[in-house]
Parts: C-alpha cells; sequence; structure tokens
C-alpha cells in the first residue's frame, strides 16, 4: 500500500521497534510485522506502554507481514 507524501503519521497496538533509521522503520504490533519506508524519517513519539508510535517524515509505502518473528527489538536490546 503506498501512502506518499505523508508527514505524520500514528500507528497503535506498537509492541516493540526492531530497527529504524531515517528510510526504514521495521515495528513488531500485536497483529504483526509492519515495515514503514520512506525518506527523511524518524520517531517522533514511542509508548510501548501505550502501544502507540508516532512516525514524521515523508511515508512512502507500508509492508504488513501478519507473522510475527522476532529476535528482541532495537528497544529490548538497548535495556535488558
Amino acid at each position: 500500500r503506498h501512502v506518499r507524501g505523508t508527514l505524520e503519521t500514528g500507528i497503535s497496538g506498537v509492541e516493540d521497534v526492531e530497527s529504524f533509521d531515517e528510510n526504514s522503520i521495521i515495528i513488531y504490533t500485536s497483529k504483526g510485522t509492519l515495515a514503514v519506508h520512506g525518506k527523511d524519517m524518524r520517531i517522533e513519539k514511542l509508548s510501548v506502554d501505550l502501544g502507540e508510535l508516532t512516525v514524521e517524515g515523508e511515508i512512502e509505502a507500508l509492508q504488513y507481514e501478519d507473522e510475527v518473528h522476532r529476535s528482541g527489538g532495537f528497544w529490548h536490546r538497548l535495556f535488558r
């Protein structure tokens, strides 16, 4: 699904963030893995307790995979 030109989007059901940089964010959600692709992206707000994530930047595409693959996300590895 393409969502070109989006400057800010909110994502709910967030359980962890696997990886992120300015071009790609890989997110584990309660329904599966979500990859957000774009340019100049940044995580503006993350609340794993509330399951919410706000991404700012030029979002070009969302790729959803309904099977959850986990190796311990970025935040899990950072704070263990």
